[in-house]
């Protein structure tokens, strides 16, 4: 076979794979963006964090599962820089997004949560010296608009559960960074990863609950239907589809696709859940969404200028 026929059989052979991709990922988005509408579900028959306590406890178990089936090491590496991203990535954000939700609604808290690239990016401006360059600035202050309008300073309505939502972004941005440092300083494989900082970052979590508790869950069965959706999709099924995802399809691409979540956070809860958003809510989750959209085409612009191919010389 020639080199010229290989070229030209290499784009179909490869489209197989891309297009399971492009299902995966909309089958994805579909999940995570109603999650926030069963989450909100399950607290009307559990208290927040002894809710986000057992969810931790059942996806940790589970990915430990999936560990032990896919036969790779259980050995955790990493493991100081592991708690930390623990404490940030389940105790933290897990517990305050769950707590905004028990009092907020769950169109409004998925936005909010979503604010986590804008303080990554601020954090990578004050720590690590990567200046905000271009449409960057134009992203931050659409943001900074949009949380101006959806906690409402002059009037301040349900601004507990936004500032939790944002605290949650919040630590969701800290612990990206030092998920970054992770993989700057150690190789470690990003299931194992996920997993046992989910089973270390649950034991605050679970105190916390049994601390806090005044009274037990209600087993019905929406409460037992919505913590399944939680442990075997939004968390097991969601992260093998997010890592199948990443491998396919270029970066920008799954950027885009985050974008998704918390617009659909925002539709099913107005479907499901009656959840109708204000004018001034509407204007704030609508100005972070065009925020997002700036930064992640900003993000594909710069990935295109570094990715663009050398030209091959003539003849070659």
């Amino acid at each position: 076979m020639t080199r010229r026929s290989e070229q030209r059989r290499s784009p179909a052979l490869a489209a197989g794979p891309k297009r399971l991709a492009v299902g995966a990922l909309i089958l994805l988005a579909l999940i995570w963006g109603y999650a926030w509408v069963v989450m909100k579900v399950a607290l009307g028959y559990a208290e927040p964090l002894t809710f986000a306590a057992m969810r931790a406890v059942l996806s940790a178990v589970f990915l430990m599962l999936v560990l032990l089936v896919s036969r790779r090491s259980l050995k955790p590496r990493a493991l100081g820089l592991t708690v930390l991203l623990g404490l940030l990535q389940t105790t933290g954000f897990a517990g305050l997004v769950m707590w905004a939700l028990h009092s907020g609604g769950a169109g409004r808290t998925s936005v909010l949560t979503y604010t986590m690239p804008f303080w990554l990016l601020l954090m990578a401006w004050v720590a690590l010296g990567e200046n905000l360059r271009g449409l960057q600035w134009l992203a931050v202050a659409l943001a900074l608009g949009g949380l101006i309008f959806i906690l409402d300073p002059w009037r301040l309505h349900g601004v507990v559960s936004s500032v939790l939502a944002v605290g949650g972004g919040f630590c969701w941005a800290l612990s990206a960074v030092v998920a970054k440092l992770i993989h700057k300083r150690h190789a470690v494989d990003l299931l194992s990863l996920t997993a046992w900082q989910m089973m270390l970052g649950v034991v605050p979590l679970v105190i916390v609950a049994l601390l806090t508790a005044t009274k037990a869950p209600v087993w019905s069965a929406s409460f037992i239907w919505a913590l399944a959706y939680n442990v075997l999709l939004a968390n097991g099924l969601a992260w093998v589809l997010w890592l199948f995802v990443l491998k396919a399809l270029p970066a920008g691409t799954t950027g885009v696709s985050s974008l998704a979540n918390p617009a659909l956070g925002v539709l099913f809860a107005w479907i499901q859940l009656g959840e109708r958003p204000g004018l001034t809510d509407a204007i704030g989750m609508a100005l972070i969404v065009v925020g997002l959209v700036v930064l992640t085409v900003w993000e594909i612009a710069r990935g295109a200028s570094r990715e663009a191919p050398t030209p091959l010389p003539e003849g070659g």
